[in-house]
Parts: structure tokens; C-alpha cells; sequence
């Protein structure tokens, strides 16, 4: 990662610790009753990964890929599952790359109409992001109107995007979505965005259509200014 990333990721993680100290200590704030343990303990949590992330990036990687695997997106799978969303995510499906099996991961929701930014915080580490790298087409389980239904689409990488300020533009106050970002800041290791033009239109045989990927591809790199 080069200097400019590495110095932005940084000021992006600072500025996720600060909101996150902020939520920690602010109920202490409020009523001292509860005691300094629960906030002591989240402060210590919060600048470990801040740390991790320019002293060993590669075994917060380890550390934090562990637990959302085996623990954080089974859990939001099924809540996603029975229709609780609280944290306002989306399911992303791509295929393996090897298997060829479908593989679900929770991300978080950057619709704005038919195009869905999401921001992976390993970046090209994530297994999602190689699949897509591998097979752009995928699909994403959103909410249209009062129900959720799978919707397809085509995933396009950007690694030069400027990940921080795709936040601020994806973000746009949304209170769901700031929060999301914040985890994402913190918990990342070298983030990359990602751009998904959804397919409302499209069925899963449609999909494989070379010339949905192409105009895809094409439309992403303009929404992107690349």
C-alpha cells in the first residue's frame, strides 16, 4: 500500500475511533452509575485495532476475518434470514471461485438507486472481493417496498477509488450507514470499494449476457470518474 492510502486509511481510523470512544463513553457521561469497566474495556478494544492495523495488519486480518466469519455474519445471516435487519445491511451472493458454490456475505447498504457502493475493509483479502474478481455477476438481497427479494448485478472492483470519500458520498448522514462506516474504518485492513449495478430488470439467465457485463463494466468506470 502506498504512502497516500496508507496515510488515509489512517485518518479514516482516527476519525472512526473518535465516533466510536464517543458512543463508549458517552452513556458514562451520562449516568456514572454504570461504572468505568464497560467503557475501559471497549477504549482498549478500539485503539488494539486502530494499533493492529499499522503494527501487525496482517494479524488483524487474521484476528477480525476469525470472528466475523465464525461468529458476527452467521448471526446476521439468520437475523437477516426472518426478516430482522437492525443494522440496515444487505446480503451480497457471488460464487466461489473455485467451488463454484454460492457464497452469502452481509455488506453494508450503499443503494442509491441502481447502483450499490460497498466498501470492503480487507479489500482484495476479502473472499467475496476475489470472487468477484474471478465472476463479476452477482446478486444482492435488498428491500423493495415492505419485502426483500434478491436482485441481480454486476460487481466491478476500484482500487484506486478514494475509499474515504466514497464513504462520505455512500454515508450522507444516513445514521444506519455512518455507523456501518465506522466498523468498516475500524475494523479494516487496506479497504477497496466495490461498485454493483443492479439488474432489476434482469433474470438470472440474462445475467451470463456478456453485453450486461460490458455496459456494466462501462457505466461503473463513468459513476467512478475513471
Amino acid at each position: 500500500m502506498n504512502t497516500y492510502r496508507c496515510m488515509t486509511q489512517l485518518r479514516g481510523s482516527w476519525a472512526a475511533l473518535t465516533g466510536a470512544l464517543a458512543l463508549s463513553w458517552g452513556p458514562y457521561v451520562i449516568d456514572p452509575t454504570g461504572g468505568l469497566w464497560a467503557p475501559l474495556a471497549q477504549t482498549v478494544v478500539f485503539v488494539g485495532l486502530v494499533v493492529a492495523a499499522v503494527v501487525c495488519p496482517r494479524a488483524k486480518l487474521r484476528l477480525v476475518r476469525t470472528v466475523q466469519r465464525r461468529a458476527l455474519n452467521p448471526l446476521v445471516r439468520a437475523l437477516y434470514g426472518v426478516g430482522v435487519n437492525p443494522l440496515g445491511l444487505v446480503v451480497l451472493e457471488t460464487r466461489g471461485r473455485r467451488t463454484g458454490c454460492p457464497r452469502r456475505t452481509p455488506v453494508g447498504n450503499g443503494r442509491t438507486g441502481n447502483d450499490l457502493w460497498v466498501i470492503a475493509e480487507h479489500g482484495v483479502q476479502a473472499q467475496y472481493v476475489r470472487n468477484v474478481l474471478a465472476d463479476p455477476r452477482v446478486r444482492v438481497r435488498i428491500r423493495c417496498g415492505l419485502r426483500y427479494r434478491w436482485v441481480a448485478g454486476i460487481a466491478t472492483v476500484l482500487p484506486d477509488d478514494d475509499v474515504l470519500a466514497r464513504q462520505r458520498a455512500v454515508v450522507a448522514w444516513h445514521p444506519l450507514r455512518l455507523f456501518n462506516a465506522m466498523n468498516v474504518r475500524l475494523l479494516g485492513v487496506e479497504p477497496v470499494s466495490v461498485h454493483i449495478a443492479l439488474l432489476p430488470g434482469v433474470d438470472d439467465s440474462d445475467r451470463t449476457n456478456d453485453q450486461h457485463v460490458r455496459r456494466a463494466i462501462d457505466n461503473t468506470a463513468v459513476r467512478a470518474g475513471l
